[in-house]
């Protein structure tokens, strides 16, 4: 499991996270939730440790995250998606997925690629594409195809459904959902969509102003009318 215990982060004088713990259990989907600036991809960016903490731990195996550098978080089993569709465009999208599986140490084979084409078949259709052509439901499915070239057992995805339509983000939580039931994947999302991270989740943490208000099983939290009006806008 990844257990994160009174983490603290802050950008200058502003406190980021205040002593934010929960635990995000093995083969489950943990959503984290909370509005604009609650502290979600700071989380995130502070656990691979691409934001320094100042304050706490995240831990995942007994290994201590948050000391350790970015570059190795896939060698740990650790996949981060950040937020923004962060393709690189200059290359095509077989060029992009064999970028993901150098984060295993090894080298490339044809079924690595192939895996992640019958996940995906909208990117074998365009495997020689250059990923500036690609939509932004396409884009998504690359970065979160890279992600999974090396093989992790945890995927830390951060605003996977920004900016896409409602048919596409259906499609990517449920391919996310048959990822934990399937392989077994610790799946910790961060979403502003509450209403479809929940549908798809085992258990949800809302965050305030970098702090954790609730913590329940995700069909709790959104049969809890008083907690999803108070924290989640539905």
């Amino acid at each position: 499991m990844l257990e994160v215990r009174e983490l603290s982060t802050s950008y200058g004088a502003v406190r980021a996270l205040s002593d934010v713990s929960f635990t995000a259990a093995h083969g489950e989907v943990t959503a984290v939730l909370g509005a604009n600036g609650a502290g979600k991809t700071t989380l995130l960016r502070t656990i691979t440790g691409l934001v320094r903490a100042q304050g706490g731990s995240a831990t995942y195996d007994g290994r201590e995250l948050t000391r350790t550098a970015p570059e190795l978080m896939p060698s740990l089993g650790i996949a981060h998606v950040p937020e923004g569709r962060g393709v690189i465009t200059e290359l095509t999208v077989e060029e992009n997925l064999r970028l993901g599986g150098l984060g295993r140490g090894g080298r490339v084979k044809p079924e690595d690629l192939e895996r992640i084409y019958a996940l995906f078949p909208a990117l074998a259709d365009r495997r020689a594409a250059l990923a500036h052509v690609l939509s932004g439901g396409e884009r998504q499915m690359l970065v979160l195809g890279r992600a999974l070239m090396a093989e992790p057992s945890v995927l830390l995805l951060d605003e996977p459904s920004l900016g896409l339509a409602p048919r596409i983000v259906a499609q990517l939580f449920e391919l996310v959902q048959s990822l934990v039931v399937d392989q077994g994947l610790t799946v910790l999302l961060v979403e502003q969509n509450a209403r479809s991270a929940l549908s798809i989740a085992h258990r949800g943490v809302v965050l305030s102003l970098g702090r954790v208000v609730v913590d329940e099983r995700a069909e709790v939290l959104a049969g809890d009318d008083q907690l999803r009006h108070a924290y989640l806008g539905f």
